[in-house]
């Protein structure tokens, strides 16, 4: 019972971490759409012209400055949840997290190179790549038995009660 209960955990972690990769995967190209479309390429250009001649300490702090910034927005959105304002908080929470994760990202791309400089950095950044790849592979089997059941495929009774329903839905728009 506790083996399961853990290797359910486990599945739940993997799942958090692999959409905060997701996130931060598919929020970088918007930043940069975003940068593209705004006058910012030159602000782009110029934190790379000035990351490059900081040392590798300094780039860190400019990295983690967007976490720190919207740390106040986050502790508002808690104020607004005990306070039940329910959406405003989520709303702004949500906010908070795509901004600082889309600022994030901008910011890695332009101070990597310096970042990985840092050996404990580099050793950092190797071991997140490769817990990516571990929770990718830990997800896998689940996202795919998941993906049986809402086709139909298999012979569990999800399976069978998903393909009834499927059954039923065909009937009824025939019969219209």
């Amino acid at each position: 019972m506790l083996r399961r209960l853990l290797n359910a955990f486990w599945i739940l972690l993997a799942i958090i971490f692999l959409i905060e990769a997701w996130l931060w995967d598919h929020l970088e190209p918007i930043v940069e759409r975003i940068v593209a479309a705004l006058p910012l390429r030159a602000m782009k250009h110029w934190v790379a012209e000035r990351v490059h001649s900081l040392s590798p300490a300094t780039t860190l702090f400019i990295f983690v400055i967007p976490a720190i910034s919207l740390f106040p927005l986050k502790l508002i959105g808690l104020w607004l949840l005990a306070n039940n304002y329910w959406m405003s908080a989520v709303s702004l929470i949500l906010f908070a997290k795509f901004v600082g994760m889309g600022l994030t990202a901008f910011l890695f791309d332009v101070t990597r190179p310096k970042l990985l400089q840092m050996r404990w950095f580099q050793r950092l950044y190797d071991f997140v790549i490769a817990l990516r790849a571990k929770a990718t592979a830990l997800v896998e089997p689940v996202k795919q038995r998941a993906l049986e059941m809402l086709r139909g495929d298999g012979d569990g009774w999800t399976a069978r009660t998903l393909r009834s329903i499927a059954r039923f839905r065909k009937s009824v728009h025939q019969a219209r």
